[in-house]
Protein backbone atom coordinates (compact mmCIF):
# COMPACT_ATOMS: atom_id res chain seq x y z
CA UNK A 1 0.00 0.00 0.00
CA UNK A 2 1.30 3.43 -0.95
CA UNK A 3 1.42 6.24 1.55
CA UNK A 4 2.69 8.85 -0.89
CA UNK A 5 1.21 10.70 -3.84
CA UNK A 6 2.79 10.13 -7.28
CA UNK A 7 0.91 13.01 -8.92
CA UNK A 8 3.91 15.40 -8.90
CA UNK A 9 5.92 12.82 -10.84
CA UNK A 10 3.20 12.32 -13.44
CA UNK A 11 3.28 16.02 -14.36
CA UNK A 12 7.05 16.41 -14.18
CA UNK A 13 8.11 14.40 -17.21
CA UNK A 14 7.78 14.69 -20.96
CA UNK A 15 8.09 11.88 -23.45
CA UNK A 16 8.62 8.99 -21.04
CA UNK A 17 6.40 6.16 -22.19
CA UNK A 18 7.53 3.81 -19.42
CA UNK A 19 7.83 6.46 -16.73
CA UNK A 20 4.88 5.35 -14.66
CA UNK A 21 6.09 1.76 -14.36
CA UNK A 22 9.49 3.06 -13.25
CA UNK A 23 7.81 5.17 -10.56
CA UNK A 24 6.34 2.05 -8.99
CA UNK A 25 9.88 0.87 -8.23
CA UNK A 26 10.98 4.05 -6.48
CA UNK A 27 11.77 3.86 -2.80
CA UNK A 28 11.09 7.47 -1.88
CA UNK A 29 9.51 10.65 -3.14
CA UNK A 30 11.42 13.91 -3.29
CA UNK A 31 9.71 17.22 -2.65
CA UNK A 32 9.07 19.12 -5.83
CA UNK A 33 8.91 22.91 -5.80
CA UNK A 34 5.53 24.41 -6.63
CA UNK A 35 6.69 27.82 -7.93
CA UNK A 36 6.08 28.81 -10.61
CA UNK A 37 3.01 26.80 -11.54
CA UNK A 38 3.13 25.03 -14.89
CA UNK A 39 1.25 22.70 -17.23
CA UNK A 40 2.52 19.90 -19.44
CA UNK A 41 0.19 19.04 -22.28
CA UNK A 42 0.30 16.72 -25.24
CA UNK A 43 -0.48 18.67 -28.41
CA UNK A 44 0.00 15.80 -30.87
CA UNK A 45 1.14 12.20 -31.07
CA UNK A 46 4.79 13.20 -30.55
CA UNK A 47 4.37 16.86 -29.61
CA UNK A 48 4.23 18.45 -26.16
CA UNK A 49 3.94 21.93 -24.68
CA UNK A 50 5.15 23.12 -21.31
CA UNK A 51 3.45 26.32 -20.13
CA UNK A 52 4.97 28.12 -17.16
CA UNK A 53 3.20 30.99 -15.38
CA UNK A 54 5.80 33.78 -15.27
CA UNK A 55 3.71 36.87 -14.55
CA UNK A 56 5.87 39.97 -14.12
CA UNK A 57 8.88 38.49 -15.94
CA UNK A 58 10.10 39.67 -19.33
CA UNK A 59 11.98 37.63 -21.90
CA UNK A 60 15.21 39.26 -20.65
CA UNK A 61 14.49 37.88 -17.15
CA UNK A 62 14.09 34.29 -18.40
CA UNK A 63 16.54 31.71 -19.72
CA UNK A 64 15.94 28.26 -21.18
CA UNK A 65 18.63 25.61 -21.39
CA UNK A 66 18.64 22.00 -22.58
CA UNK A 67 21.35 19.74 -21.22
CA UNK A 68 21.48 15.94 -21.04
CA UNK A 69 17.75 15.29 -21.59
CA UNK A 70 16.74 17.94 -19.08
CA UNK A 71 15.02 21.24 -19.78
CA UNK A 72 15.89 23.99 -17.29
CA UNK A 73 13.88 27.21 -17.16
CA UNK A 74 15.31 29.96 -14.97
CA UNK A 75 13.84 33.28 -14.01
CA UNK A 76 15.63 36.11 -12.29
CA UNK A 77 13.99 39.51 -12.03
CA UNK A 78 16.29 42.29 -13.21
CA UNK A 79 16.65 45.01 -10.59
CA UNK A 80 15.84 48.49 -11.75
CA UNK A 81 14.70 51.89 -10.58
CA UNK A 82 11.38 51.74 -12.37
CA UNK A 83 9.19 52.06 -9.28
CA UNK A 84 6.77 54.95 -9.57
CA UNK A 85 5.60 54.66 -6.00
CA UNK A 86 5.65 52.55 -2.87
CA UNK A 87 4.22 49.04 -3.16
CA UNK A 88 1.51 48.60 -0.53
CA UNK A 89 0.88 44.94 -1.27
CA UNK A 90 2.86 42.60 -3.50
CA UNK A 91 0.82 39.56 -4.45
CA UNK A 92 2.63 38.86 -7.72
CA UNK A 93 5.71 36.87 -6.87
CA UNK A 94 8.87 38.00 -8.63
CA UNK A 95 11.31 35.73 -6.86
CA UNK A 96 14.08 33.86 -8.60
CA UNK A 97 13.17 30.35 -9.70
CA UNK A 98 14.47 27.35 -11.56
CA UNK A 99 12.13 24.75 -12.98
CA UNK A 100 13.72 21.58 -14.35
CA UNK A 101 11.85 18.97 -16.38
CA UNK A 102 13.43 15.69 -17.54
CA UNK A 103 12.43 14.26 -20.89
CA UNK A 104 13.09 11.13 -22.94
CA UNK A 105 15.60 10.54 -25.70
CA UNK A 106 14.95 12.18 -29.08
CA UNK A 107 12.85 15.00 -27.59
CA UNK A 108 13.86 18.38 -28.98
CA UNK A 109 12.82 21.93 -28.10
CA UNK A 110 11.22 23.45 -31.20
CA UNK A 111 10.14 26.90 -29.99
CA UNK A 112 9.62 29.08 -26.95
CA UNK A 113 7.45 32.16 -26.68
CA UNK A 114 6.24 34.48 -23.94
CA UNK A 115 2.67 35.72 -24.17
CA UNK A 116 0.18 36.98 -21.61
CA UNK A 117 2.39 36.05 -18.66
CA UNK A 118 2.87 32.44 -19.83
CA UNK A 119 6.09 30.99 -21.19
CA UNK A 120 5.23 28.29 -23.74
CA UNK A 121 7.96 25.79 -24.68
CA UNK A 122 7.08 23.45 -27.55
CA UNK A 123 8.75 20.04 -27.66
CA UNK A 124 8.72 17.33 -30.34
CA UNK A 125 9.87 13.75 -30.09
CA UNK A 126 11.51 12.77 -33.38
CA UNK A 127 12.54 9.12 -33.36
CA UNK A 128 15.13 8.25 -36.03
CA UNK A 129 13.95 5.90 -38.79
CA UNK A 130 16.39 3.20 -37.63
CA UNK A 131 14.75 3.21 -34.18
CA UNK A 132 11.13 3.07 -35.39
CA UNK A 133 9.35 -0.29 -35.39
CA UNK A 134 8.98 -1.91 -38.79
CA UNK A 135 6.97 -4.87 -40.02
CA UNK A 136 8.87 -7.95 -41.19
CA UNK A 137 7.07 -9.97 -43.88
CA UNK A 138 6.70 -13.66 -43.14
CA UNK A 139 7.22 -16.05 -46.04
CA UNK A 140 5.23 -19.26 -46.00
CA UNK A 141 6.76 -22.58 -47.02
CA UNK A 142 4.48 -22.88 -50.09
CA UNK A 143 5.74 -19.55 -51.45
CA UNK A 144 9.34 -20.64 -50.91
CA UNK A 145 8.71 -23.87 -52.89
CA UNK A 146 7.17 -21.84 -55.76
CA UNK A 147 10.17 -19.50 -55.88
CA UNK A 148 12.63 -22.42 -55.87
CA UNK A 149 10.68 -24.18 -58.63
CA UNK A 150 10.72 -21.11 -60.88
CA UNK A 151 14.48 -20.68 -60.35
CA UNK A 152 15.17 -24.38 -61.22
CA UNK A 153 12.95 -24.20 -64.36
CA UNK A 154 14.78 -21.12 -65.61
Amino acid sequence: MRTFDLAPFYRSTVGFDRMFSMLDRLDGVEDLPNYPPYNIERTGENAYRISVAVAGFTDADLSIEVKENRLAIRGEKQTGDEKAGDVLYQGIAARTFERSVPFADYVEVKAARLENGLLHVDLVREIPEAMKPRAIPIASSSKLLEVKATKVAA
